[in-house]
Parts: structure tokens; C-alpha cells; sequence
């Protein structure tokens, strides 16, 4: 029996060392204005010009995105770094987030939370963020 449980003890420390391993190794990167809207045009496309779903499917591609927990707030923080207010920019995404949170209409949430975080400050520093790619062209 105790043979067993050491067993089972070794098998889940290894399981939790590959998962934890696995996560390591999926390394998010920043995103560019670029990378937005090349992602943002194959979105388009795959949704068929629907907005919410568009949406989704963009920051979903940005690693932006999970449709169990929604936006991540600390990823988001980390693109507009720059502005120095990453804990109140975690505060407001996640706030929005929670507020906006509907499972069943996933392609909702994703839209009415970030309308909901855009609406302030961060809907300019979005804005500002998407204009570096007008200029590049």
C-alpha cells in the first residue's frame, strides 16, 4: 500500500515538473501593431466582419485571451508598460472582465469587457498603439 501511494506522489510530482515545464516553454511575446493587424485581418475574415467575434478571435490569436478566465490582465499590462500605470491598467481589465464575464456568449464578453476598459484612459493608449503601424506604412 504505501508502495502505491509513493507511486501515485512521484507520478503527480512529475506531471506537475511537465506542466509547469510546458508553460515555460509556450514563452508569450509582446505584440506588434504588425502582428495586430495581420491577426486582426484573418479574424476578420473567419468571423465574417462580426465585431465581437472578430474581437475575440484577435486576442485570442495575441494571447490575449482565454475563454475560461477572459482577458489577461498582466499580458495587457505588459504591452503598455510604457505608460507606467500597469497595476491600475491590471485593475480596470480585470475589473471589466469580471463585470462583463457571460460563458455562455463568449464572443459578448470578450467585446463588452473590453468596451468596458477602453472607455478611459486605455481606450487612448489602444488607439495611440494601433496609429504606430499608420506611421510605419
Amino acid at each position: 500500500m504505501n508502495y502505491l501511494r509513493l507511486e501515485i506522489i512521484c507520478w503527480s510530482c512529475l506531471l506537475i515538473a511537465m506542466a509547469v515545464s510546458t508553460e515555460a516553454a509556450s514563452v508569450w511575446k509582446l505584440p506588434t501593431a504588425q502582428m495586430v493587424y495581420e491577426d486582426l485581418e484573418k479574424c476578420r475574415q473567419e468571423s465574417q466582419e462580426e465585431d465581437a467575434a472578430t474581437l475575440r478571435c484577435l486576442v485570442k490569436k495575441l494571447g490575449l485571451w482565454t475563454d475560461e478566465s477572459g482577458y489577461n490582465a498582466r499580458r495587457i499590462a505588459k504591452i503598455f508598460a510604457g505608460h507606467n500605470q500597469m497595476e491600475e491598467l491590471m485593475l480596470v481589465v480585470e475589473h471589466c472582465n469580471r463585470m462583463e464575464q457571460d460563458t455562455s456568449h463568449l464572443d459578448d464578453w470578450a467585446f463588452l469587457a473590453y468596451r468596458c476598459a477602453t472607455s478611459g484612459q486605455f481606450g487612448h493608449w489602444v488607439k495611440d498603439f494601433m496609429s504606430q503601424k499608420e506611421v510605419e506604412r
